[in-house]
């Protein structure tokens, strides 16, 4: 029950993370940074699908991606098209890494350490849809403030 519910939710914000990209008017300001604001839209949507398919897709899935964490932050100007083409692979990785994950998984250790000491897979799960939901408020307040 609850993987179903992590599925759905993963993929409605996910689908919100592309509405909101899809959103900005200019689309240079996707990477606009400024005074009291730490990190471009574009740049908290990099670091959301490198932390779902390094989390989710490489530790449960197995997919063999490897996370390039500084470039989530240092990268800019990638085109709109690539980050929404890069959400819907980000889906895709996430439902299939999840669908294939037994239930009895959940409640077993999470691959890696995280947090400074080990965690069941059902809470880090629940931390990334967490994580995921709060970065994609920061989009949607960056876009409204940024992009008008």
């Amino acid at each position: 029950m609850l993987k179903e519910t992590l599925i759905e939710i993963f993929e409605r914000d996910l689908q919100r993370l592309a509405t909101e990209i899809n959103l900005y008017k200019d689309e240079d300001k996707l990477w606009l940074v400024k005074t009291g604001i730490s990190n471009s839209a574009g740049n908290l949507c990099l670091h959301l699908l490198g932390n779902l398919n390094h989390f989710i897709g490489a530790a449960l899935g197995h997919t063999g991606y490897v996370r390039y964490r500084e470039d989530e932050f240092s990268l800019k100007n990638i085109p709109r098209q690539d980050l929404i083409t890069n959400i819907e692979n980000c889906k895709l990785v996430v439902k299939g890494s999840l669908t294939n994950l037994p239930e009895a998984d959940l409640q077993k250790d999470f691959p890696l350490n995280v947090f400074g000491k080990i965690t069941s897979t059902e809470f880090m799960l629940v931390h990334l849809a967490a994580h995921l939901s709060y970065h994609l408020g920061q989009i949607n307040y960056h876009r409204r403030l940024l992009d008008q």
